[in-house]
């Protein structure tokens, strides 16, 4: 087994990956109980575990199985059976698809593909036709039809249907996505840290954008480019708790506390941000096990670029998201901050273990 393999195996670990249950299971040397890759039991300590094949493998080798897990028992459906629905509704994502109508196209009982289906694609049949809808839309805005055009095309059955999805999706109405944030008040501060400038910006929603840079100019330019018809307005005085919260996290080694958001994104999107916020601090995860986590093992490209698409930084760390090779990879706000932040974060870890022995 190589290295790289383990490496694999040990994230699909950590990450409760389901989609990798029956590809391997894991050993505990001090409980002698071997699992799945998603058992829910408390991860264990990386030197204590080993990798095997399957279960007689590992029962080979003297460990029994887990009886919260069950590694022996079938694993059901299959993954053919789901992306047969996934392009069931590809194939028809103009209409309205019932669980049950699905249900016969993968000879899956309701309760079974439901679950199932999400458990691989991360969303339920309904929220992924949803998805389709919503970046067909975009699409249709983006090209310049009107909202109830858009809205029609995108297969939506009525407008309040559409400018609800929308809401979730877009952070802002389709009219005001389709014309640039028209309308939208913004109200922004800069702020110095220990190492650059960071901007901040929102709307009586919440955040809408945190970034960083070298000088006011370049990022101010930065959030007319994402607000190009947004009324922006700079208030230091009504932000300064926004800011001085993310400057605070800066210089500790405590987890950002919640901030209201008012940033649009797929469904898709705010999983990866959501997963993203669950990393601790000085720790990495590569886009592939972040994509096996939220059960799209394909989806390494996909999810890098809703890391790219990120508009809060720190907020929601990106930073922590890598290449399998363990290469940075890129970061919207430059490579090297984005090393720079790792190697902090990780000073800060070590300091606090360090401070933690000596005390005891």
């Amino acid at each position: 087994m190589t290295v790289g393999v383990d490496q694999q195996r040990w994230e699909a670990v950590l990450g409760r990956d389901q989609t990798q249950d029956g590809q391997f299971v894991y050993a505990v040397a001090s409980t002698g109980i071997y699992c799945r890759p998603s058992c829910p039991s408390r991860r264990p300590f990386r030197n204590r575990v080993r990798f095997f094949s399957g279960p007689d493998a590992a029962e080979a080798a003297g460990y029994r199985a887990c009886l919260r897990c069950a590694p022996r028992a079938d694993l059901a459906p299959s993954r053919q059976q789901i992306e047969r629905a996934r392009e069931y509704l590809d194939q028809h994502w103009d209409e309205t698809v019932t669980l049950e109508r699905l249900s016969q196209v993968t000879q899956l009982s309701r309760y079974h593909l439901q679950r199932a289906f999400k458990q691989v694609i991360g969303l339920t049949p309904k929220g992924y036709a949803s998805i389709q809808r919503l970046e067909r839309m975009k699409s249709r805005l983006k090209e310049g039809d009107t909202v109830s055009r858009a809205t029609y095309e995108a297969g939506f059955g009525s407008g309040s249907r559409a400018y609800e999805h929308a809401r979730k999706g877009l952070g802002m109405t389709p009219g005001t996505y389709r014309n640039g944030g028209r309308g939208m008040r913004i109200r922004f501060s800069i702020v110095e840290t220990e190492h650059d400038q960071l901007l901040i910006a929102g709307t009586d929603r919440g955040l809408c954008a945190v970034m960083l840079g070298e000088d006011h100019t370049t990022l101010e330019a930065s959030l007319r480019r994402e607000y190009p018809a947004a009324v922006l307005e700079r208030d230091d005085e009504g932000l300064e708790p926004w800011a001085q919260s993310i400057r605070d996290q800066l210089g500790s080694d405590d987890e950002l506390l919640p901030l209201a958001l008012d940033v649009g994104g797929s469904p898709f999107q705010w999983q990866v941000w959501e997963a993203l916020q669950k990393i601790p601090r000085g720790e990495t995860r590569s886009y592939q096990a972040i994509a096996r986590q939220l059960g799209r093992p394909t989806a390494a490209r996909a999810v890098a670029r809703a890391c790219a698409s990120n508009r809060v930084a720190l907020v929601i760390p990106c930073h922590r998201a890598v290449r399998g090779d363990g290469s940075l990879g890129g970061y919207r706000w430059g490579v090297e901050r984005k090393r720079r932040l790792l190697q902090d974060e990780l000073r800060s870890r070590d300091s606090l273990k360090a401070s933690a022995v000596t005390a005891s």
